[in-house]
């Protein structure tokens, strides 16, 4: 069995699975609230003792991906308190091989491992194109992975670029990189505006810089209930005028940011939007103002016609991506591969 794990600020989630005819089959998933435990070893003990699916069979290898670089196997995520050691786990753990991903680049092995229905094209490009490809995912945070063609499959490559230096390009967009650089004392990062952070960010700008009316219902929403759905929600259905604009301006952002990473990893495979913010915005998305900032690119527009767009539905993508790794890896240090031998059975 395979244990995998999509560790974030806010929950851990972890599952076990086995293969059937070649393909990852889950057979159960747990959710834990992060910050309720000290670290990952403490979260898959109590995984282990919750899941009622042992059948005698043992963990052979696990895979933990999180926010954050991995140097070493090592890591500290960006948002949770935790130092994560791949040897450390293996030992308190008594699992044989563990190791651990950005989680991005676990989101990005999850790819392969998805269903058609698990995917909706935003845009269709050149359906017959092959090639590198792109990973953009905001939520709690604004993750970046590039895939890099070797002629037979993608290999993932992990990124930081969520952190990198948001450019502002119209107006609207200088006035909030300015009202950001004076509310965060210094440097603005595309993470501040593409996440559910950045939405809020993006609201108190029209609400407080632009002044917008915030009504007294959508003030009282936004207090009692998630202010991200508030805000996707009204903003979809227009019943505010402020979460609309919020959500506008939110998309172009995106899709420029989007079009920054075709552009830079030549992704004529495509570019696909991951994390939980986009399926439940698909209607903005598709009303124009992410394709138009992600086609804006001057000379090499006409590259960018041609790069499909994909929302990614399944939110258990990184650990499927988790769980694969995990296998390949620990095949290749045992020389028994379990995908392989399920296609035997």
């Amino acid at each position: 069995m395979i244990l995998a794990g999509d560790v974030g600020g806010t929950k851990a989630h972890l599952a076990l699975f086995d293969f059937t005819g070649g393909r990852l089959h889950m057979l159960c998933e747990h959710k834990f609230p992060s910050r309720d435990f000290s670290g990952v070893e403490d979260v898959v003990k109590a995984f282990i003792q919750k899941a009622k699916c042992d059948d005698g069979q043992t963990i052979t290898a696990a895979c933990f991906g999180a926010p954050g670089p991995v140097i070493d196997q090592r890591m500290e995520p960006t948002n949770l308190p935790w130092k994560l050691d791949a040897r450390a786990i293996s030992r308190t753990c008594d699992i044989p091989h563990v190791l651990l991903l950005n989680d991005l680049e676990a989101n990005a092995y999850g790819i392969p491992e998805l269903e058609a229905s698990d995917l909706v094209t935003l845009y269709q490009g050149d359906a017959s194109a092959v090639g590198n490809a792109g990973l953009i995912s905001a939520g709690t945070g604004l993750g970046e992975a590039l895939l890099i063609w070797n002629g037979k499959r993608h290999i993932p490559v992990a990124s930081e670029g969520g952190h990198t230096d948001f450019a502002a390009r119209t107006p609207d967009e200088i006035e909030l990189l300015q009202y950001l650089t004076a509310k965060l004392n210094g440097r603005v990062s595309y993470e501040r505006v593409i996440s559910g952070l950045g939405l809020i960010n993006i609201y108190t700008f029209f609400r407080d810089v632009k002044k917008l009316d915030e009504p007294q219902w959508l003030k009282d929403r936004m207090a009692t209930e998630d202010p991200n759905l508030v805000i996707g929600t009204c903003g979809e259905d227009g019943s505010s005028e402020l979460c609309a604009a919020t959500l506008n301006l939110f998309a172009g952002v995106y899709g420029a940011e989007a079009g920054n990473i075709a552009l830079k990893v030549l992704a004529r495979g495509g570019i696909y939007l991951g994390g939980g913010i986009s399926p439940k915005l698909l209607k903005t998305l598709q009303n124009g103002t992410f394709r138009q900032a992600f086609l804006a690119k001057g000379r090499l527009s006409p590259l960018l016609e041609t790069i499909t767009v994909r929302v990614i539905l399944n939110q258990s993508c990184a650990l499927l991506g988790a769980a694969a790794y995990a296998e390949s890896r620990a095949a290749e240090f045992s020389g028994t591969s379990e995908r392989a031998a399920s296609r035997q059975q």
